[in-house]
């Protein structure tokens, strides 16, 4: 008898925890969605074209995934509850809908990028990396203004 409690209990227990999980507010703005080190014009200089061409496809990706929620946030943590957000069924397919298409038109976008981006040149890339990198910084000013 107590190992049929103890069975039941442990699967009630369970079945609670991961159908919580299923329920916990997602981040608009995900974690690994974020540049490591900004970098000057001398450091690109010293780059290879190949090396170049991930860094700026690295932050468009970041920008694309950054810029259609700086109105919401503009570092990772924040979620539909953080901000008031009713974290509904449907404004969660909302959000995941937003996700999905994201990441469509990336895969798309670096398709394209990884065909027709070789044939840049190498100062055109380096001046594009440094503009999306302001661009990045210029978010984290952004966030301090309110």
């Amino acid at each position: 008898m107590k190992i049929i409690f103890l069975s039941f209990s442990l699967f009630l227990i369970t079945g609670i925890s991961f159908g919580q999980k299923g329920k916990e507010p997602k981040s608009i703005i995900t974690r690994g969605n974020s540049i490591k080190k900004y970098h000057n014009k001398e450091d690109l200089e010293r780059m290879k074209k190949g090396q170049l061409l991930v860094l700026y496809n690295e932050r468009i990706e970041t920008l694309i995934r950054t810029l259609p929620y700086i109105a919401f946030a503009t570092k990772p943590g924040v979620t539909m509850v953080t901000l008031g957000i009713p974290n509904t069924d449907d404004n969660v397919k909302a959000l995941d809908n937003q996700f999905e298409a994201t990441d469509s038109f990336i895969e798309t976008n670096m398709e394209f990028q990884g065909r027709l981006l070789p044939y840049s040149d190498k100062s055109d890339l380096m001046a594009a990396i440094l503009f999306y990198e302001e661009i990045m910084k210029s978010l984290h000013e952004y966030s301090e203004y309110h």
